[in-house]
């Protein structure tokens, strides 16, 4: 049977140089709900989010301690295989990046990447994952087209298709909508919704109103110190610490 808890993080310290971006966080993430990460700016929700895929480690005089357990692994022991962790990751960021080639070869860069070459077997891939977002019958006609002739809301779909593609076990998302109009918003809000039956979600998002649409569980950070964590209804509705309650009110940021 398999754990309820898909991340567990652990006496998790972050340093960049000599300031402390987290500070001792310990939290379990349940599997196959959306956890949204929330706190003000410059709080450390980027920075946890990117400890779980090892991005992290990409930052000039990063020091990381403690443990972060998926699926019972730590990924942050020395002898973990970082492609092998980043594979079970898919991230949306905050702007959409998609490749300098086309829609299709977007979608199939991470299958052909993990081996996958025969075609008929791409093309079922591509179609798949570009249907799973919503974006077959929008692109179906020109999959040959450069990825950047898409709009931008358009290509944050094609970067969750080509995330998805890989078949990642967790979707992380960082500030995935902050930069779409508020259609394409909603497309990507009611995606992860649907998404989540199949997979962990963890979002960071300074957006209330959405964390409240979107969440079953909330982690509040606050100058790098995890302040409160649990049911998203609870959260919001009767939160235990002062500061989360001023943080909702809108009296902190």
């Amino acid at each position: 049977m398999k754990n309820e808890f898909h991340i567990i993080v652990s006496n998790l310290n972050v340093f960049y140089g000599r300031e402390q971006a987290l500070k001792d966080i310990n939290v379990k993430i349940p599997d196959k709900k959306i956890t949204a990460i929330i706190g003000p700016s410059g709080c450390g929700k980027s920075t946890l989010l990117k400890s779980f895929n090892r991005l992290i480690d990409m930052t000039e005089g990063v020091r990381v301690s403690g443990k972060i357990l998926v699926d019972g692994e730590n990924i942050l022991d020395p002898k973990a295989e970082v492609t092998h962790i980043r594979k079970k990751m898919g991230l949306l960021s905050q702007n959409p990046y998609p490749l300098p080639m086309s829609i299709y070869d977007n979608v199939a860069y991470g299958p052909r990447l993990h081996g996958i070459k025969d075609k008929r077997k791409l093309d079922e891939i591509v179609e798949h994952y570009l249907k799973e977002t919503s974006l077959w019958s929008e692109v179906k006609n020109r999959l040959r087209s450069p990825a950047s002739k898409l709009s931008i809301g358009q290509q944050q779909r094609l970067c969750l298709a080509r995330g998805l593609a890989v078949k990642p076990v967790i979707i992380l998302g960082d500030e995935p909508t902050s930069a779409l109009d508020p259609k394409s918003s909603q497309a990507i809000e009611e995606k992860f919704i649907k998404l989540k039956d199949e997979y962990t979600i963890v979002i960071v998002t300074h957006i209330l109103r959405q964390a409240k649409r979107l969440a079953d569980y909330v982690i509040f950070l606050y100058l790098g110190q995890l302040i409160e964590h649990g049911n998203a209804s609870d959260i919001f509705e009767n939160p235990k610490m002062e500061m989360t309650k001023d943080y909702i009110k809108g009296t902190i940021s």
